[in-house]
């Protein structure tokens, strides 16, 4: 039997595999709401046989959102929406999961396929960009963000705690926090963004800080026997990456100490020069590190496309579960691809029964 396809437990939910759909924004929202494409798109994530699935970067707020198309939690008027997609993923046999977010320095953008740049000053579309620096991220998101008052980050970290009773309401069982990817919470933590000089920049403790008290506010309200996750960039790829990935596990342990049970392994993207290594399963020995030394259990994306080095991850213990982020996109029943070609028997029943049947009996 392949362990790709064994059973994974965390607190009350169990997954019937460790194939994970991780977040890919859709950029298809209006003012924060959930339509059509999105029930459509994620219950066919969810029917492909995949044991989670995560609704992409959702808004803590209007300015937290990457893009005006971005889906968001700040409004009870976003729960019916997203209430359909859960109760979607549920129904098809996989648990629901959600990422909140926060954009910082990096919100305020074109979507991807209409420039992925920030919106020009004076488009009613845009809005002024936060972040614990005035410093811009630079290349095509040239815009410089105010400069957080502590008020500002405060108010964050409530925003962060009123999406995440919003998403439990909306019955999501799986929550993750977005603390990676050059966003609001990574840029605290990555000295490409944060040059304060107050409690929240300078030291890896005062670094630290705006990530462990959101942390703390989302686990105060988030049910004790429900996984709370949280996506973090451990690594920058900046020539700086000894001292980033030991802070980082420094930190994930701080995570764990402070109630994360899970941590999905990911880059920093906080500096355009980055010379990331793109490679097959390029993150998971990196992933291994922050699982041997933290006790957390783990997940990474970025190159674990084929069944094969999904496979290998599991079985090496590099990863608990693997995210299968663009190669869903392609085929949305890429578990039953991956069990096929692993040799796993009656692959078929991985699918539901109105395609199971036919490709099982079938089956060459």
């Amino acid at each position: 039997m392949s362990v790709l396809f064994d059973r994974f437990t965390l607190k009350d939910i169990e997954l019937r595999n460790r194939i994970a759909v991780p977040p890919m924004c859709q950029y298809s929202a209006i003012d924060g709401l959930s339509n059509d494409w999105h029930l459509a798109h994620y219950t066919g994530m969810a029917r492909g046989g995949a044991g989670l699935v995560i609704v992409e970067a959702t808004g803590v707020s209007p300015e937290g959102r990457i893009s005006p198309g971005c889906l968001g939690l700040w409004s009870d008027d976003h729960i019916p929406g997203l209430a359909q997609i859960a109760a979607a993923i549920k129904k098809a046999g996989a648990v629901p999961g959600i990422q909140i977010a926060h954009a910082g320095r990096k919100a305020s953008a074109n979507r991807p396929w209409e420039g992925d740049d920030h919106i020009t000053a004076g488009d009613a579309r845009g809005w002024q960009t936060i972040s614990p620096s005035a410093i811009a991220f630079g290349g095509d998101l040239s815009q410089v963000p105010q400069e957080m008052s502590l008020a500002d980050i405060h108010r964050v970290t409530a925003d962060f705690a009123a999406a995440a009773q919003r998403a439990r309401a909306a019955g999501f069982e799986w929550l993750e926090l977005h603390f990676a990817h050059g966003y609001l919470a990574q840029s605290f933590f990555s000295t490409h963004a944060n040059q304060r000089t107050d409690q929240y920049g300078g030291n890896l403790e005062n670094r630290s800080r705006f990530l462990l008290e959101t942390l703390a506010a989302v686990r105060h309200v988030w049910p004790e026997n429900l996984p709370l996750a949280a996506r973090f960039g451990v690594i920058e790829y900046d020539g700086r990456d000894e001292q980033t990935l030991a802070e980082s596990i420094q930190l994930s342990k701080q995570f764990r100490t402070n109630g994360l049970d899970f941590l999905s392994v990911s880059i920093g993207f906080s500096t355009p020069t980055a010379n990331i290594p793109w490679a097959p399963a390029f993150l998971a020995p990196i992933a291994e590190q922050v699982r041997n030394q933290t006790g957390l259990p783990v997940a990474s994306a970025w190159g674990f496309s084929t069944p094969q080095l999904a496979e290998q991850a599991i079985a090496n213990q590099q990863l608990d579960l693997v995210m299968i982020g663009r190669p869903h996109l392609a085929n949305p029943h890429w578990p039953y691809h991956a069990a096929r070609e692993l040799g796993v028997e009656k692959s078929a029943w991985i699918l539901p029964a109105p395609y199971a049947h036919w490709l099982e009996r079938y089956r060459s």
